[in-house]
């Protein structure tokens, strides 16, 4: 079977533009846009299961670390759980000075108004309308005609206006966003931005952002850098507009079409940290600003512990972060090729010399992303990776998450160079149990504990012996794990948390595998723990990462039973 004949089905969705002296082509990207975060948006209704309050407001929080300034937390006047999220924010000052919370509504009178209530009290904020101009949209969906669809954003900015002189506390900034603006006429979409912007007084003191936005991707991204620079040339009041693109990415070309749009005049970005969004996802944020990033150019945006960033994300909309994703998957450091092992070592031996980064297969320094080397100099796991997993999986049900994958290759690595034999399913087990289990038997011992509910809590009371001497602790939390970290009170944070039933063959018991990290280091590690007891397997794990993590050097002994009473 073939594809249907396209000329038959298929047309051109866009208007060419006539801009012989384009300029864009010319020009470098030189510093960073501002960023604008949707993932709290448009990232949100784009997942099986939308996050709840305590799911987005651990998101905000990120993005806020991450260094965003613009945050599109949710579309209020459609959403109880955005109106309450919006209104939590706000009530609770949990917003810096420095950061504007941005919300969402159509171009329609009393989602307006609520969108407004959502917002009372805030120190900075904006209101975001929108209503599409598109020829399409026009005929088909709102069956207007091209001076009716100019009506109805006029008319939403006269609301905009209107309900935001009742709030003068609050220090607003106004966007327009006329959507699936890159398939309308320019000649429309300009006179339709130039009217709202003429409402909304736009000037250098006062700026509007308007957002010219590729809701579907239509074209190619060089005739969308075209259509960016003829508005950045021809629309009206230009020095109190910022130019905001949000691009999707149906033809797989949203980073491309964002970043030359930057070149053609945008001066600021709007997407997901990795690209999450409807259909096909929205631009990947992480992606632009790592290659501002890799040329020398600052980003404005902080993705020194790219691990935790991913670990907060996958968490908070349950989709996970692909291992060939551009600078943060798990595998994009890691070469598999002999070649390129031998090009990268090369490399290295130079690179001791260098100030300015230039490796060979390695774009970016994975150090600064929180990352270390061993995944790239012990690169040799061509087989051995995949064939550790296969066995472990096959013969013992234990599927290992990625990253602990390519750690533990390089120990079976070690063992077969300097044995020189084929290993076993069963010497591989036994490998990882000496590697992350028998590593419990360190300066952490648990003799005993109890687990209780107390008012809701989750109470654990431990009988460790701490370097030779017993001690007990005690702390609370909302399930054993944080329980089990409060009373320790060790600089750590559990990064990722798995449960595995071993099969019979290796006695039917569970496995708890955790990653942890060192609180600002971006040093982590992993251990694991098994037992009949879920629970104590995770206390075994716990005990096994502390272990290894003073074993390693980067635990402080003299920390040790700092909680103990």
């Amino acid at each position: 079977m073939m594809l249907a004949d396209p000329s038959k089905k298929y047309r051109r969705m866009y208007q060419r533009v006539d801009l012989p002296d384009r300029q864009w082509p010319n020009k470098e990207i030189e510093q960073a846009p501002l960023w604008m975060s949707t993932d709290l948006r448009d990232g949100n209704q784009a997942i099986f299961e939308p996050m709840n309050i305590e799911q987005k407001f651990k998101m905000f929080q990120m993005l806020v670390k991450i260094g965003f300034k613009h945050i599109e937390i949710g579309f209020p006047s459609a959403s109880q759980i955005d109106f309450d999220f919006t209104r939590k924010l706000i009530e609770e000052n949990h917003i810096p000075d420095d950061v504007y919370i941005e919300v969402l509504v159509q171009a329609r009178d009393h989602l307006i108004e609520r969108t407004f209530e959502a917002l009372a009290g805030a120190k900075r904020a904006i209101v975001h309308i929108y209503n599409a101009n598109s020829p399409t949209f026009r005929s088909k969906v709102l069956n207007v005609d091209i001076a009716g669809a100019k009506a109805l954003a006029v008319n939403a900015a006269e609301k905009v206006k209107h309900y935001a002189a009742q709030y003068p506390a609050t220090e607003w900034i106004f966007q327009y966003s006329p959507e699936c603006f890159s398939a309308t006429e320019l000649e429309v979409a300009k006179d339709v931005c130039d009217a709202v912007t003429e409402i909304w007084d736009a000037r250098p003191e006062h700026k509007v952002i308007l957002n010219l936005p590729a809701t579907v991707e239509v074209s190619t991204p060089n005739v969308y850098a075209d259509q960016i620079e003829w508005m950045h040339r021809n629309i009206a009041r230009r020095d109190g507009v910022l130019i905001s693109v949000h691009c999707h990415n149906d033809r797989g070309c949203g980073i491309a079409a964002s970043e030359l749009a930057i070149m053609a005049g945008a001066d600021r970005v709007e997407g997901c940290v990795f690209g999450n969004g409807e259909r096909t996802g929205n631009v990947d944020i992480a992606a632009i600003a790592l290659n501002m990033y890799s040329q020398g150019v600052a980003p404005l945006l902080d993705f020194s512990n790219i691990n935790e960033i991913i670990a907060t994300i996958e968490e908070c909309t349950g989709l996970p972060v692909h291992p060939r994703h551009p600078y943060a998957g798990d595998l994009v450091f890691t070469a598999f090729s002999g070649s390129h092992q031998d090009a990268i070592k090369k490399g290295f031996e130079f690179q001791k010399d260098q100030d300015i980064w230039d490796m060979p297969y390695l774009p970016i320094d994975p150090k600064d992303l929180g990352r270390d080397y061993d995944a790239v100099i012990r690169v040799n796991s061509q087989s051995g990776k995949g064939g550790i997993a296969y066995l472990l999986e096959s013969h013992y049900n234990v599927s290992l998450p990625r990253r602990l994958q390519i750690e533990f290759s390089q120990v079976v690595q070690q063992v077969t160079d300097e044995e020189g034999t084929e290993i076993t399913a069963q010497e591989i087990w036994k490998l990882f149990k000496k590697t992350y289990v028998e590593s419990k038997d360190g300066a952490y011992r648990t003799e005993s504990y109890k687990l209780s509910d107390q008012d809701g809590k989750q109470v654990i009371e431990l009988q460790l012996n701490i370097d030779g001497e017993s001690r007990q602790i005690r702390g609370e939390g909302n399930g054993p794990i944080s329980a089990i970290l409060d009373a320790l009170q060790l600089p750590i944070d559990v990064l990722n948390y798995e449960e595995r039933s071993i099969s019979a063959g290796a006695s039917a018991k569970a496995l708890a595998l955790l990653e942890v990290q060192i609180k600002g280091t971006g040093r982590s590690t992993f251990g694991a723990g098994v037992h009949d007891n879920i629970v104590t397997s995770s206390i075994e794990a716990i005990m096994s990462c502390i272990n290894r993590l003073i074993a390693q050097g980067v635990l402080d002994k003299s920390q040790l039973g700092a909680a103990a009473v």
